[in-house]
């Protein structure tokens, strides 16, 4: 298991805690030190079940100077949103945790957190 993390994240500290107390083993990943790549955003967001706009921070001034939230959400624009993701990793929501059967889950509250624990 893998968690995707900000230190300066109230919610990854959270879920990093949790996995602690669970006694679970993971590997923490910041990713801002580590940007994932565009291919890793693509096999992360299969594994989400999501697309790129649904894990954009589109309040972040990134997001803002880039003006993403006027961005079409459609597979033609698919591209776009993950290589903005990728050569802006700070609007990547967060944690991220990656699952060690296949899924993946976007860990901002206990039960999501608790959710992949589960499998």
């Amino acid at each position: 298991m893998e968690i995707w993390i900000n230190p300066a994240c109230s919610k990854c500290r959270s879920a990093v805690n949790l996995l602690d107390e669970e006694g679970r083993e993971y590997t923490v990943r910041r990713y801002l030190d580590d940007p994932p790549g565009e291919e890793e955003l693509r096999a992360v967001l299969d594994r989400l079940g999501l697309e790129p706009w649904d894990i954009t921070r589109t309040q972040e001034a990134a997001a803002k100077e880039l003006g993403v939230t006027d961005w079409p959400r459609d597979a033609t624009s698919r591209d776009r949103w993950i290589a903005a993701l990728a050569g802006h990793p700070k609007l990547i929501q967060r944690p991220i945790i990656t699952a060690d059967d296949g899924t993946a889950v976007v860990g901002r509250s206990e039960e999501a957190v608790r959710d992949v624990l589960s499998r």
